[in-house]
């Protein structure tokens, strides 16, 4: 549910964090033609890098300044090259729980 009490619609099903984080580790192994996860692995730290840095600030601008969907889109976002950045690292959710 949002803060404004609304709670947003999807088609597609629910994904969790650690369904997200399955799923990269899956195509980082496999490497399936075409994949944009794997692009971006390829592309190494750095290129994933200034990846989180501009999809931070558009997080940060959309909760500022846009809806709460948008805000939220961004912030699926950032999580997911998050994660690229994790599995490029070849870091565990628990390498990475244990700090929390």
């Amino acid at each position: 549910m949002s803060r404004s009490g609304q709670v947003f619609a999807s088609l597609a099903p629910m994904k969790t964090f650690e369904d997200l984080f399955a799923e990269l580790e899956h195509k980082a192994a496999t490497r399936p033609e075409g994949s944009g996860t794997v692009a971006e692995l390829d592309r190494g730290v750095h290129f994933i890098g200034k990846k989180l840095v501009e999809e931070a600030a558009e997080a940060w601008m959309a909760c500022e300044h846009e809806s709460d969907e948008a805000a939220c889109l961004e912030l699926s976002q950032l999580l997911y090259h998050l994660q690229v950045m994790m599995v490029a690292k070849g870091y565990s959710l628990q390498d990475v729980y244990r700090h929390l």
